[in-house]
């Protein structure tokens, strides 16, 4: 038999994929549109995501700088995130880029985003990480520390707090990581209430390919999903 090919992978995922967000926002009164779907494109070719581009994904999401930097010509017209580990000596590099940093874990990162922004005339969106799970091996805010985070870094200049990101810990069973996922949305409908000038609390983004029904299901409206598109890759 012969084997899939990456596109005929990425197609039959991608149908599966879309049923099963509807299926999971339909559980709690959402829609569909209600879901962002952001393909998570780290070791994946740039004709793979293209494709992908060329289906129906409409925002992309890259976790190394170098990577996203070796491929950023190559793309089709399609809305570019960052979503990894971002280190504050490559803001620069990808500041004018992407219309959205999921990964800001931190005072010093916002502050130097924000510098670069000014420095670009740019106006940068950014999520705050929260590192919902208390894990030592993990960056982010704590559930405790973001309130006083989200008021210090709305302050700066050319940044827009637009929401909450995170990453629960690993668990055999998705359903283990519904508790984090409803801390997550609490923190985020308690954060919009505060109604803090330069943070809209737009974006929850949480669920990855092995949890984001229940994510959906507990509030998140955008999910980033890389294998569950793509199928198993690299990570060399």
């Amino acid at each position: 038999m012969m084997e899939k090919s990456s596109i005929d992978i990425f197609d039959e995922n991608y149908a599966t994929i879309t049923q099963k967000i509807a299926s999971a926002a339909q559980s709690v009164g959402k829609n569909q549109d209600d879901i962002t779907l952001l393909a998570a494109t780290k070791t994946v070719d740039v004709d793979i995501i293209n494709h992908a581009i060329k289906s129906g994904i409409k925002f992309i999401g890259e976790n190394r700088v170098q990577e996203f930097l070796s491929k950023h010509d190559s793309y089709l017209s399609v809305n570019k995130h960052f979503i990894g580990h971002l280190q504050t000596n490559k803001v620069k590099d990808i500041i004018d880029k992407v219309s959205l940093i999921h990964s800001v874990d931190s005072y010093r990162l916002a502050q130097e985003i924000s510098k670069q922004a000014v420095k670009h005339n740019v106006v940068m969106d950014i999520l705050l990480e929260i590192n919902i799970g208390n894990e030592q091996s993990k960056s982010g805010f704590t559930a405790h520390e973001v309130f006083e985070a989200v008021e210090k870094i709305a302050k700066f200049d050319n940044i827009k707090i637009k929401g909450l990101m995170a990453i629960p810990p690993v668990c055999e069973n998705p359903q283990q990581n519904r508790p984090y996922f409803a801390k997550m949305n609490k923190l985020f409908i308690d954060i919009g209430a505060k109604k803090l000038d330069n943070s809209s609390m737009e974006i929850l983004s949480m669920g990855m390919s092995d949890d984001y029904e229940v994510a959906i299901q507990e509030g998140a409206n955008m999910v980033r999903l890389g294998t569950a598109l793509f199928g198993r890759r690299n990570y060399n």
